[in-house]
């Protein structure tokens, strides 16, 4: 008989619809064609995601994991989510794409919720004496411009639309997790470690990649890792700075829980 075969995807960085050049950033686009590989090659007993995401965009969180559930269904086979350092926000949503969710004891889990940040210049503006002019044909249009004063009906618009994307995540968290829940303030956006992660339902166990697949699926069970096809400018090396902005933006997501 042949050995068993474990595919494996590493779903590794801020999660955002665009990439710097590296390609560090995770979408469906960028990802589709390792995780289709993960399924179909070589005939795996089960695809074992590697998880290490502080989240991000909300609409690629959603189309990776509907796109390993589709996976799934259509070659009855089975996924296991294993979370190394975080796996929040968006990197919980990818999570729950798995059948079974396993983390260390050190790991952070959760934060359920939806985040809008941004900055307003309207003091810098006025001590410089610069003058901001916008016309727009529709009286939302300019919505949260950081050049001008916050009004109180932009702000109320944003958390309406904020929710909307909560009560998303909420459905595919309840969806997927099911009874296997604990506990009625899972949702508020706080994060919990390890032990406390499996305790709330979150998470199924301890566990590390090797040695649970082996459990399950025997000691000679194969590994076969799936990933991005670096660039030509990753493979000699180069680096080229798109977008600093982004950079800040990613670290400051991963600072959050202290990575």
């Amino acid at each position: 008989k042949s050995t068993p075969l474990v595919a494996v995807v590493r779903l590794s960085g801020t999660i955002a619809s665009g990439g710097r050049l590296g390609g560090e950033n995770l979408n469906d686009t960028g990802m589709a064609s390792v995780i289709e590989r993960a399924f179909s090659k070589g005939k795996p007993k089960a695809v074992a995601l590697v998880i290490n995401s502080p989240g991000g965009s909300p609409v690629q969180s959603s189309l990776i994991a509907a796109r390993i559930r589709r996976l799934a269904t259509e070659k009855e086979i089975p996924v296991y989510a294993f979370v190394e350092d975080v796996a929040a926000s968006g990197g919980y949503w990818l999570a729950t794409a798995a059948d079974e969710i396993f983390v260390d004891t050190s790991s952070i889990i959760g934060s359920i919720g939806v985040i809008s940040a941004s900055f307003g210049f309207t003091g810098l503006m006025e001590k410089q004496g610069i003058e901001r002019r916008v016309y727009t044909a529709g009286e939302d249009k300019s919505m949260l411009d950081p050049f001008r004063p916050e009004r109180p009906a932009d702000i109320k618009r944003l958390k309406a639309l904020q929710q909307q994307i909560h009560d998303a995540f909420i459905a595919q968290v309840t969806t997927r997790r099911g009874d296997r829940l604990k506990g009625d303030k899972l949702f508020t956006g706080d994060i919990w470690v390890g032990d406390k992660a499996v305790e709330n339902g979150l998470a199924d166990g301890i566990g590390h990649l090797v040695p649970k697949m082996k459990q399950i699926f025997g000691d000679k069970t194969r590994f076969a890792v799936h990933g991005k096809r670096r660039s030509i400018f990753r493979r000699f090396g180069t680096q080229i700075v798109s977008d600093a902005l982004g950079v800040v933006e990613d670290r400051s997501l991963w600072a959050q829980y202290g990575l």
